[in-house]
């Protein structure tokens, strides 16, 4: 949190929160929009939402996923990503099947025009880096302080003895 030697007094009654640009939430919500937003020019021409670009990396990285490994990885939850897929699947990207060894598992791959996708993203990640414009060692000192952030707010109130380590 920032300073706040020169806090407004709050309204008569009120509270004295910080200031909204003071709160690290705030901080974090406008970033990653602005992060997010700076994606749309090259998802647009491939017809991809940002959620949507994340399973397809997803599958491009590992091959094929189950359903609940996506929402694992990408923090998504069934009533999200079900629509997602469904959508993905419809344009062709990707198929979903029964895994053979346990028919309650849904497998997720990309198909032949996904894979194809991956071409015409190849680029993004360097050119997002590039907008972004911080030195090597502070980009990744910010992504790994990002994940512990993130690890710490999804532990918090997990009982201690299912906490990660």
């Amino acid at each position: 949190m920032c300073a706040v030697s020169d806090r407004t007094p709050a309204p008569e009654g009120g509270s004295s929160l910080p200031p909204v640009d003071e709160q690290m939430c705030f901080a974090l919500y406008t970033a990653a929009r602005a992060v997010t937003n700076l994606y749309r020019p090259f998802l647009d021409p491939l017809g991809l939402t940002y959620p949507q670009y994340l399973v397809m990396m997803l599958l491009w990285e590992r091959g094929d996923c189950s359903v609940k490994e996506i929402g694992s990885v990408l923090q998504l939850d069934y009533g999200t990503l079900t629509p997602m897929l469904k959508r993905l699947e419809a344009r062709g990207l990707l198929r979903r099947g029964r895994d053979p060894e346990d028919e309650r598992t849904v497998r997720v791959t990309a198909t032949d025009k996904g894979l194809r996708l991956r071409d015409r993203a190849e680029g993004i990640p360097e050119a997002i880096g590039r907008a972004i414009a911080l030195p090597e060692g502070e980009f990744e000192a910010t992504r790994l302080s990002l994940g512990r952030l993130r690890s710490n707010v999804l532990d918090h109130g997990t009982p201690p003895a299912e906490r990660h380590p």
